[in-house]
């Protein structure tokens, strides 16, 4: 004789199944904007660290800081997402070198 099967297990596992495929994505979503959080902060230390190498070349060629940042990307080839980034550039001296800010623009 056959005994009759409870329907739980099957409605454990028909529940269970969608809630952790549910916490799973949530936790790849979390994953991804955080990895993406962490490339933008990263090109924009890139950006900055580029900007004070193209400072630096500047002063060993010409014994002077470049005056301005448009000076640096026709002169020694820094490319700059306009869109994407503000650049506050400020120089106090020739001989001093300039102060660099890179700041993200809303999107």
């Amino acid at each position: 004789m056959r005994r009759k099967r409870s329907g739980w297990p099957a409605l454990l596992r028909g529940l269970l199944l969608p809630v952790i495929a549910a916490a799973a994505l949530l936790c790849f979503a979390a994953a991804l904007n955080s990895l993406s959080d962490g490339r933008a902060e990263e090109d924009m230390r890139q950006l900055e660290e580029t900007l004070r190498r193209g400072c630096v070349a500047c002063y060993a060629a010409e014994g002077v800081y470049p005056p301005t940042v448009d000076y640096l990307q026709e002169h020694y080839g820094v490319q700059i997402d306009q869109d994407r980034y503000t650049v506050r550039y400020s120089v106090f001296a020739e001989n001093r070198m300039p102060d660099i800010t890179v700041l993200e623009n809303e999107p």
